[in-house]
């Protein structure tokens, strides 16, 4: 899927993967697009709530939001209504969980018919993680798992995520992941926090978990460059999603000060975000706000069918023009075991980065090491202060010029490579 992070981390792996001998086989779900290169099967979830997930995604791709969406979806979710309450009552899941079952259901019938070696999760939707443990047990097959983000998430520094959650979800994904850790021949995590506290919680994965960073390989990225050229404005630039727990407020926030400083940057200074509304916290943030004219909501970019250029084209066109590249860490606790995977596209930019991280020492030292802008989230004056830092280089025309190679998906398949075999 276009854009989406869970999707490009395997994506951009699959031609280095291949390059490798690899021959893959995708199960996904019907929201992507279908891919010629291998088999590849797109699969409807069993469930009523999952499935009406699905279909909303799958009409609106193929028939845009107009008059068939405006029809079908509400007749076919009034449909399922009295089927996702059943299921929700005896299930409690989340909507994606009966994914899981028909990719079982099809994975075992592949390594029935083919040769298979391993089964490949990555995720992502921890969805592919069940189907894969379903098919791992039904087959005996080895089975490596990709880790995207925690699946345990801790509330506080003192919680360890050994305790049983609240939520029925929550506590099925605490169970799946010790199934993965008990039972799975290779896991890796993007984090080394993310690897400790599984160890911890999980003693029984030993050696059998490591760290890989999945980098990215955004289309465009090797193209030449063209030469950056301040404008009339200093444009700091927001892609992805945004939440109230990952929010643009706390740069908001720190607007007075600033601009108390330097009153001449209320005119010069704007926000640009891209990809994704403004979050609730945002929102109240700008309301009665002198401040509304400097932030700019540019929606999501999709692919333009005069150039042929995807939405991830655009968005790689947008980042190079960018003065400064904001990365969002957020403000819970997790923050500890998780890099945003936009970051990785962001290299590729060769723009300079605002991080304002929470928690994470090893996110920091990487954005350091690479020449970087560093601030904390739960630190608002050191927001001011890097805020300052950036106007007072962008006036010099001395913003930070980043050092170091983009991490590639090559790196990646690499390391799992060499690990699995």
């Amino acid at each position: 899927m276009d854009g989406r992070a869970a999707s490009l981390t395997i994506t951009d792996k699959i031609p280095y993967l291949m390059e490798a001998g690899i021959k893959p086989i995708v199960l996904s779900a019907i929201t992507g697009d279908k891919d010629t290169r291998f088999p590849h099967y797109q699969l409807l979830p069993w469930g009523p709530s999952g499935f009406r997930f699905d279909f909303r995604h799958f009409i609106a791709r193929k028939y845009g939001r107009g008059l068939i969406y405006k029809l079908m979806t509400p007749l076919v979710s009034l449909a399922l209504i009295p089927f996702a309450a059943i299921e929700k009552l005896f299930i409690g899941l989340s909507s994606q969980s009966s994914w899981s079952y028909a990719a079982a259901y099809q994975g075992e019938k592949i390594i029935e018919q083919q040769n298979i070696e391993y089964i490949y999760s990555s995720g992502g939707a921890w969805s592919a993680h069940y189907a894969a443990w379903l098919i791992k047990k039904a087959t005996g097959k080895k089975w490596i798992a990709e880790i995207h983000d925690p699946m345990v998430i801790r509330d506080d520094a003192n919680d360890e995520g050994t305790r049983p959650r609240k939520r029925k979800d929550a506590r099925f994904l605490q169970k799946l992941e010790q199934l993965i850790c008990k039972d799975a021949d290779h896991v890796w995590w993007f984090t080394d926090g993310a690897l400790e506290f599984a160890k911890h919680r999980n003693p029984e994965l030993g050696d059998k978990g490591f760290v890989v960073f999945p980098g990215a390989n955004p289309p465009g990225s090797n193209e030449q460059l063209p030469p950056y050229s301040k404008t009339a404005k200093l444009h700091l630039a927001h892609f992805g999603s945004l939440a109230n727990d990952r929010s643009i407020s706390m740069v908001i926030s720190a607007l007075p000060e600033f601009f108390k400083k330097h009153p001449d940057a209320q005119s010069q200074l704007q926000i640009d975000v891209y990809g994704a509304g403004l979050d609730e916290k945002t929102q109240q943030a700008l309301e009665g706000s002198p401040y509304t004219q400097n932030l700019v909501a540019h929606g999501r970019i999709e692919s333009d069918p005069v150039s042929g250029k995807s939405g991830r084209q655009r968005i790689m066109e947008i980042m190079r023009s960018s003065d400064v590249l904001l990365m969002l860490h957020g403000d819970y606790e997790w923050c500890a075991e998780y890099i945003p995977s936009k970051m990785y596209d962001y290299f590729w930019a060769y723009r300079p980065i605002w991080g304002i991280t929470n928690r994470n020492p090893e996110l920091d030292q990487i954005l350091l090491d690479r020449h970087h802008y560093l601030s904390h989230t739960l630190d608002g004056q050191s927001i001011v202060a890097t805020l300052e830092t950036i106007w007072q280089d962008w006036n010099l025309q001395q913003l930070h010029v980043p050092i170091g190679n983009p991490i590639s998906p090559k790196d990646a398949v690499k390391s799992i490579l060499e690990r699995v075999a």
